[in-house]
Protein backbone atom coordinates (compact mmCIF):
# COMPACT_ATOMS: atom_id res chain seq x y z
CA UNK A 1 0.00 0.00 0.00
CA UNK A 2 1.21 3.78 -0.30
CA UNK A 3 0.62 5.85 2.64
CA UNK A 4 -0.57 9.54 2.89
CA UNK A 5 1.31 11.49 5.32
CA UNK A 6 0.00 14.94 5.09
CA UNK A 7 -3.37 16.17 3.63
CA UNK A 8 -4.39 19.98 3.58
CA UNK A 9 -7.39 21.88 2.02
CA UNK A 10 -8.62 25.79 2.17
CA UNK A 11 -11.44 27.07 3.53
CA UNK A 12 -14.13 26.35 0.25
CA UNK A 13 -16.09 29.55 -0.82
CA UNK A 14 -18.95 29.88 -2.50
CA UNK A 15 -18.39 31.39 -6.19
CA UNK A 16 -17.81 35.21 -5.83
CA UNK A 17 -16.96 35.32 -2.46
CA UNK A 18 -13.34 35.29 -0.35
CA UNK A 19 -11.31 33.43 -3.15
CA UNK A 20 -12.93 35.70 -6.42
CA UNK A 21 -9.82 37.63 -6.87
CA UNK A 22 -7.55 34.17 -6.41
CA UNK A 23 -6.57 32.27 -9.63
CA UNK A 24 -6.67 28.50 -9.27
CA UNK A 25 -2.67 28.52 -8.76
CA UNK A 26 -3.36 31.02 -6.19
CA UNK A 27 -5.41 28.92 -4.28
CA UNK A 28 -3.41 25.59 -4.96
CA UNK A 29 -0.18 26.52 -3.88
CA UNK A 30 -0.03 27.33 0.20
CA UNK A 31 -1.84 23.89 0.42
CA UNK A 32 0.90 22.22 -1.43
CA UNK A 33 3.33 24.13 0.68
CA UNK A 34 1.47 23.78 3.84
CA UNK A 35 1.20 20.13 3.30
CA UNK A 36 4.69 19.20 2.59
CA UNK A 37 5.65 21.05 5.79
CA UNK A 38 3.24 18.32 7.65
CA UNK A 39 5.28 16.02 5.90
CA UNK A 40 8.87 16.98 6.68
CA UNK A 41 9.64 17.16 2.95
CA UNK A 42 11.47 19.65 1.21
CA UNK A 43 10.40 20.61 -2.38
CA UNK A 44 13.10 18.50 -3.66
CA UNK A 45 11.54 15.28 -2.53
CA UNK A 46 8.59 16.04 -4.57
CA UNK A 47 8.73 13.37 -8.18
CA UNK A 48 5.03 14.77 -9.63
CA UNK A 49 2.05 16.91 -8.73
CA UNK A 50 -1.64 15.27 -10.20
CA UNK A 51 -4.22 18.03 -9.74
CA UNK A 52 -8.08 17.59 -10.99
CA UNK A 53 -9.55 20.56 -12.63
CA UNK A 54 -12.76 20.88 -14.53
CA UNK A 55 -13.34 24.45 -15.09
CA UNK A 56 -9.91 25.69 -16.76
CA UNK A 57 -9.00 26.89 -19.61
CA UNK A 58 -6.37 23.85 -19.87
CA UNK A 59 -2.61 25.63 -19.44
CA UNK A 60 -1.55 22.58 -17.04
CA UNK A 61 -3.10 24.06 -14.13
CA UNK A 62 -0.44 21.04 -12.05
CA UNK A 63 2.24 22.59 -13.32
CA UNK A 64 1.53 26.40 -12.85
CA UNK A 65 0.69 25.40 -9.02
CA UNK A 66 3.90 23.60 -8.62
CA UNK A 67 5.88 26.11 -9.71
CA UNK A 68 3.96 28.44 -7.93
CA UNK A 69 4.34 26.12 -4.78
CA UNK A 70 8.31 26.72 -5.59
CA UNK A 71 8.74 23.08 -6.41
CA UNK A 72 11.56 21.75 -8.31
CA UNK A 73 11.31 23.18 -12.30
CA UNK A 74 11.80 19.14 -12.89
CA UNK A 75 8.12 18.54 -11.43
CA UNK A 76 6.05 18.60 -14.65
CA UNK A 77 2.44 18.46 -13.22
CA UNK A 78 -0.10 16.24 -14.59
CA UNK A 79 -3.37 18.25 -14.78
CA UNK A 80 -6.28 15.09 -15.01
CA UNK A 81 -10.74 16.37 -15.68
CA UNK A 82 -12.71 13.82 -14.67
CA UNK A 83 -15.31 16.31 -12.96
CA UNK A 84 -16.25 16.22 -9.67
CA UNK A 85 -14.32 12.85 -9.56
CA UNK A 86 -10.77 13.96 -10.59
CA UNK A 87 -10.05 15.31 -7.00
CA UNK A 88 -9.84 11.46 -5.96
CA UNK A 89 -9.22 10.25 -8.82
CA UNK A 90 -5.83 12.05 -8.58
CA UNK A 91 -4.96 10.13 -5.75
CA UNK A 92 -5.48 6.79 -7.56
CA UNK A 93 -2.90 7.54 -10.05
CA UNK A 94 -0.69 8.59 -7.27
CA UNK A 95 -0.71 5.42 -6.05
CA UNK A 96 -0.46 3.70 -8.73
CA UNK A 97 2.33 5.17 -9.84
CA UNK A 98 4.12 5.11 -6.55
CA UNK A 99 3.30 1.40 -7.05
CA UNK A 100 4.77 1.24 -10.27
CA UNK A 101 8.12 2.52 -9.09
CA UNK A 102 7.84 6.25 -10.98
CA UNK A 103 8.14 8.28 -7.62
CA UNK A 104 8.26 8.18 -3.99
CA UNK A 105 6.83 10.96 -3.34
CA UNK A 106 3.45 12.44 -5.19
CA UNK A 107 1.36 15.04 -3.95
CA UNK A 108 -2.47 14.23 -5.77
CA UNK A 109 -5.53 16.27 -5.06
CA UNK A 110 -7.69 19.41 -7.08
CA UNK A 111 -8.39 22.77 -7.28
CA UNK A 112 -11.09 24.96 -8.62
CA UNK A 113 -11.60 28.66 -9.40
CA UNK A 114 -15.90 28.78 -10.06
CA UNK A 115 -15.38 32.47 -9.90
CA UNK A 116 -12.87 32.66 -12.22
CA UNK A 117 -13.43 30.14 -14.62
CA UNK A 118 -13.53 30.92 -18.39
CA UNK A 119 -16.14 32.07 -20.67
CA UNK A 120 -16.59 28.83 -23.02
CA UNK A 121 -17.78 29.57 -26.33
CA UNK A 122 -19.48 27.46 -29.48
CA UNK A 123 -18.32 28.16 -33.02
CA UNK A 124 -19.99 27.45 -35.80
CA UNK A 125 -19.47 27.36 -39.42
CA UNK A 126 -21.90 29.15 -40.88
CA UNK A 127 -20.96 32.70 -40.08
CA UNK A 128 -23.36 33.14 -36.95
CA UNK A 129 -21.39 34.81 -33.84
CA UNK A 130 -20.14 32.25 -31.05
CA UNK A 131 -22.50 31.52 -28.22
CA UNK A 132 -21.41 31.09 -24.63
CA UNK A 133 -21.98 27.59 -22.67
CA UNK A 134 -21.80 26.29 -19.18
CA UNK A 135 -22.10 22.85 -19.54
CA UNK A 136 -19.67 21.21 -21.79
CA UNK A 137 -21.24 17.23 -23.38
CA UNK A 138 -20.70 14.39 -21.15
CA UNK A 139 -22.20 12.11 -23.52
CA UNK A 140 -22.53 12.25 -27.46
CA UNK A 141 -26.80 11.91 -27.10
CA UNK A 142 -28.14 15.13 -26.03
CA UNK A 143 -30.95 13.02 -25.55
CA UNK A 144 -29.05 11.41 -22.82
CA UNK A 145 -27.06 14.15 -21.44
CA UNK A 146 -29.30 16.24 -19.31
CA UNK A 147 -28.73 18.69 -16.75
CA UNK A 148 -27.25 17.60 -13.58
CA UNK A 149 -30.53 19.14 -11.12
CA UNK A 150 -32.53 17.46 -13.89
CA UNK A 151 -31.10 14.37 -13.37
CA UNK A 152 -30.90 14.93 -9.92
CA UNK A 153 -34.55 15.57 -9.95
CA UNK A 154 -35.01 12.35 -11.97
CA UNK A 155 -33.45 10.43 -9.47
CA UNK A 156 -35.40 11.41 -6.57
CA UNK A 157 -38.41 10.72 -8.56
CA UNK A 158 -37.58 6.97 -9.86
CA UNK A 159 -36.13 5.99 -5.92
CA UNK A 160 -39.31 7.93 -4.32
CA UNK A 161 -36.90 10.36 -2.42
CA UNK A 162 -38.91 13.13 -1.89
CA UNK A 163 -38.16 16.79 -1.20
CA UNK A 164 -38.60 16.67 2.36
CA UNK A 165 -36.20 14.30 3.09
CA UNK A 166 -33.66 15.73 0.88
CA UNK A 167 -34.60 19.04 2.39
CA UNK A 168 -33.77 17.06 6.02
CA UNK A 169 -30.51 15.88 4.94
CA UNK A 170 -28.92 19.12 4.21
CA UNK A 171 -30.59 20.60 7.17
CA UNK A 172 -28.45 17.64 9.03
CA UNK A 173 -25.37 18.63 6.98
CA UNK A 174 -24.67 22.06 7.77
CA UNK A 175 -26.34 21.20 11.89
CA UNK A 176 -23.02 18.62 12.08
CA UNK A 177 -20.42 20.92 10.05
CA UNK A 178 -21.41 23.73 12.41
CA UNK A 179 -20.13 21.52 15.89
CA UNK A 180 -17.36 19.87 14.43
CA UNK A 181 -14.80 22.40 13.23
CA UNK A 182 -13.04 20.92 9.71
CA UNK A 183 -9.28 19.74 9.95
CA UNK A 184 -6.77 20.41 7.82
CA UNK A 185 -7.57 24.04 6.49
CA UNK A 186 -4.91 26.25 5.35
CA UNK A 187 -5.87 30.03 6.06
CA UNK A 188 -6.32 32.04 2.77
CA UNK A 189 -7.41 35.46 1.90
CA UNK A 190 -8.86 36.13 5.45
CA UNK A 191 -10.90 33.10 5.27
CA UNK A 192 -10.42 30.39 8.37
CA UNK A 193 -13.31 28.16 7.74
CA UNK A 194 -15.79 26.95 5.60
CA UNK A 195 -17.95 30.23 4.49
CA UNK A 196 -20.91 28.52 3.59
CA UNK A 197 -22.01 26.75 6.90
CA UNK A 198 -25.08 28.20 8.26
CA UNK A 199 -28.00 27.49 10.74
CA UNK A 200 -29.89 25.67 7.95
CA UNK A 201 -33.78 25.44 9.78
CA UNK A 202 -36.64 24.07 7.96
CA UNK A 203 -38.35 27.35 6.96
CA UNK A 204 -35.56 28.52 5.06
CA UNK A 205 -35.67 24.87 3.47
CA UNK A 206 -39.20 25.74 2.48
CA UNK A 207 -38.48 29.07 0.51
CA UNK A 208 -35.53 27.85 -1.14
CA UNK A 209 -35.81 28.93 -4.93
CA UNK A 210 -37.01 25.88 -6.71
CA UNK A 211 -34.26 24.17 -9.61
CA UNK A 212 -35.71 21.39 -11.03
CA UNK A 213 -38.42 19.86 -9.55
CA UNK A 214 -37.74 18.80 -5.59
CA UNK A 215 -34.03 19.94 -6.18
CA UNK A 216 -33.34 23.31 -4.73
CA UNK A 217 -31.14 25.81 -3.73
CA UNK A 218 -31.41 24.20 -0.19
CA UNK A 219 -30.35 20.71 -1.09
CA UNK A 220 -27.72 21.06 -3.50
CA UNK A 221 -24.57 22.49 -2.99
CA UNK A 222 -23.47 25.98 -4.06
CA UNK A 223 -20.79 26.38 -6.84
CA UNK A 224 -17.68 27.20 -4.79
CA UNK A 225 -13.80 28.07 -5.26
CA UNK A 226 -11.10 25.76 -3.19
CA UNK A 227 -8.12 23.42 -3.06
CA UNK A 228 -6.98 20.21 -1.38
CA UNK A 229 -4.12 17.76 -1.66
CA UNK A 230 -2.58 14.92 -0.14
CA UNK A 231 1.34 13.90 0.01
CA UNK A 232 1.52 10.56 -0.77
CA UNK A 233 4.38 8.20 -0.45
CA UNK A 234 6.20 4.93 -1.32
CA UNK A 235 6.06 2.45 2.21
CA UNK A 236 9.68 2.92 2.39
CA UNK A 237 9.41 6.53 2.33
CA UNK A 238 6.92 6.49 5.03
CA UNK A 239 8.97 4.51 7.37
CA UNK A 240 11.95 6.13 6.90
CA UNK A 241 9.62 9.82 8.02
CA UNK A 242 8.07 7.78 11.32
CA UNK A 243 4.86 9.79 11.02
CA UNK A 244 1.36 8.64 11.33
CA UNK A 245 -0.23 7.58 8.12
CA UNK A 246 -3.31 6.62 6.36
CA UNK A 247 -2.97 3.77 3.84
CA UNK A 248 -5.11 3.89 0.51
CA UNK A 249 -6.01 0.22 0.44
CA UNK A 250 -7.77 0.02 -3.01
CA UNK A 251 -9.65 2.03 -4.99
CA UNK A 252 -12.43 2.14 -8.39
CA UNK A 253 -13.44 4.38 -11.10
CA UNK A 254 -16.61 3.10 -13.08
CA UNK A 255 -18.87 4.20 -15.92
CA UNK A 256 -22.64 3.54 -15.08
CA UNK A 257 -25.85 4.77 -16.71
CA UNK A 258 -24.65 8.29 -18.55
CA UNK A 259 -28.32 9.63 -18.01
CA UNK A 260 -28.73 8.90 -14.25
CA UNK A 261 -25.36 10.03 -12.18
CA UNK A 262 -25.89 9.88 -9.10
CA UNK A 263 -25.84 6.51 -8.73
CA UNK A 264 -22.63 5.68 -10.18
CA UNK A 265 -20.67 5.45 -6.96
CA UNK A 266 -22.49 2.12 -5.70
CA UNK A 267 -20.60 0.35 -8.16
CA UNK A 268 -17.72 2.09 -7.33
CA UNK A 269 -17.98 1.48 -4.01
CA UNK A 270 -18.43 -2.16 -3.87
CA UNK A 271 -15.40 -2.66 -6.23
CA UNK A 272 -13.04 -0.58 -4.22
CA UNK A 273 -14.74 -2.75 -1.25
CA UNK A 274 -14.12 -5.98 -2.93
CA UNK A 275 -10.20 -4.78 -4.18
CA UNK A 276 -9.48 -4.23 -0.51
CA UNK A 277 -11.04 -7.61 1.07
CA UNK A 278 -13.67 -5.74 2.57
CA UNK A 279 -17.61 -5.59 3.04
CA UNK A 280 -19.59 -2.02 3.80
CA UNK A 281 -19.50 -3.72 8.11
CA UNK A 282 -16.30 -3.19 7.91
CA UNK A 283 -16.40 0.31 7.59
CA UNK A 284 -16.01 3.12 10.56
CA UNK A 285 -16.66 6.27 8.67
CA UNK A 286 -17.48 6.99 5.12
CA UNK A 287 -17.62 10.34 3.08
CA UNK A 288 -19.94 10.74 0.76
CA UNK A 289 -20.13 13.75 -1.43
CA UNK A 290 -23.14 16.03 -1.31
CA UNK A 291 -23.35 17.34 -4.79
CA UNK A 292 -27.12 17.10 -4.09
CA UNK A 293 -29.02 15.58 -1.29
CA UNK A 294 -30.58 13.41 -3.26
CA UNK A 295 -27.38 11.82 -4.69
CA UNK A 296 -25.78 10.88 -1.21
CA UNK A 297 -29.24 9.39 0.19
CA UNK A 298 -29.41 7.22 -2.97
CA UNK A 299 -25.78 6.12 -2.56
CA UNK A 300 -26.17 5.54 0.94
CA UNK A 301 -29.01 3.76 0.73
CA UNK A 302 -27.97 1.90 -2.35
CA UNK A 303 -24.49 0.57 -1.14
CA UNK A 304 -26.26 0.03 2.15
CA UNK A 305 -24.03 2.18 4.40
CA UNK A 306 -24.80 2.86 7.82
CA UNK A 307 -26.35 5.93 8.32
CA UNK A 308 -24.49 6.83 11.18
CA UNK A 309 -21.06 6.71 9.62
CA UNK A 310 -22.20 8.99 6.50
CA UNK A 311 -21.00 12.48 6.59
CA UNK A 312 -20.80 12.69 10.46
CA UNK A 313 -19.41 16.06 10.17
CA UNK A 314 -21.56 17.30 7.48
CA UNK A 315 -20.42 17.31 3.09
CA UNK A 316 -20.35 19.71 0.38
CA UNK A 317 -23.93 20.76 1.56
CA UNK A 318 -22.69 22.52 4.07
CA UNK A 319 -19.52 23.98 2.18
CA UNK A 320 -20.06 23.81 -1.71
CA UNK A 321 -18.61 22.60 -4.33
CA UNK A 322 -15.13 23.56 -5.71
CA UNK A 323 -15.91 21.00 -8.52
CA UNK A 324 -12.15 19.38 -9.66
CA UNK A 325 -10.98 19.53 -5.83
CA UNK A 326 -14.41 17.66 -3.69
CA UNK A 327 -12.90 14.33 -4.10
CA UNK A 328 -9.66 15.62 -2.42
CA UNK A 329 -11.52 17.50 0.17
CA UNK A 330 -13.17 13.91 1.33
CA UNK A 331 -9.67 12.45 1.45
CA UNK A 332 -8.33 15.24 3.13
CA UNK A 333 -11.63 14.53 5.98
CA UNK A 334 -10.92 10.59 5.93
CA UNK A 335 -6.77 11.09 6.88
CA UNK A 336 -7.21 13.50 9.58
CA UNK A 337 -10.12 11.21 11.11
CA UNK A 338 -8.37 8.27 10.74
CA UNK A 339 -5.00 8.50 11.34
CA UNK A 340 -3.88 6.70 14.39
CA UNK A 341 -7.32 5.03 15.32
CA UNK A 342 -6.74 1.65 13.55
CA UNK A 343 -10.10 2.36 11.90
CA UNK A 344 -11.19 2.24 8.11
CA UNK A 345 -13.08 4.79 5.73
CA UNK A 346 -14.33 5.12 2.36
CA UNK A 347 -14.38 8.40 0.89
CA UNK A 348 -17.35 8.18 -2.61
CA UNK A 349 -17.85 10.79 -5.35
CA UNK A 350 -20.11 10.96 -8.64
CA UNK A 351 -19.23 12.83 -11.77
CA UNK A 352 -21.42 13.87 -14.87
CA UNK A 353 -21.75 11.42 -17.50
CA UNK A 354 -22.42 8.33 -14.73
CA UNK A 355 -18.62 7.89 -12.86
CA UNK A 356 -18.22 7.21 -9.94
CA UNK A 357 -15.17 6.64 -8.03
CA UNK A 358 -14.50 5.27 -4.91
CA UNK A 359 -11.31 4.67 -1.91
CA UNK A 360 -10.61 3.06 0.66
CA UNK A 361 -8.48 4.35 3.36
CA UNK A 362 -6.97 2.65 6.73
CA UNK A 363 -6.12 4.35 9.87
Amino acid sequence: MTAIVAARRTPVAPRGGAFAALQPHDLAAPVIRAALADAGLPPGAVGEVIAANALGAGGNPARVAALAAGLPQTVAGLSIDRQCAGGLDALLLADAMIRAGLHEVVIAGGVESYSRRPIRLRTHLDGRPPEAYDQAPFTPWPDRDPDMAEAANRLASLQGIHRAEQDAWAQASHARARVVAAPGLVPLAGLETDAFTRDLTPRACARAPVVHGTITAANMAVAADGAAFVVMVSDRMAQRLGLPAVRLSAGATLGDTPDLPGLAPVAAIRAALARAGLSVADLDRAEIMEAFAVQAIACQRGADLDPRIVNPDGGALARGHPVGASGAILAVALFHRLRGTGQTGLAAIAAAGGIGTAAVLRG
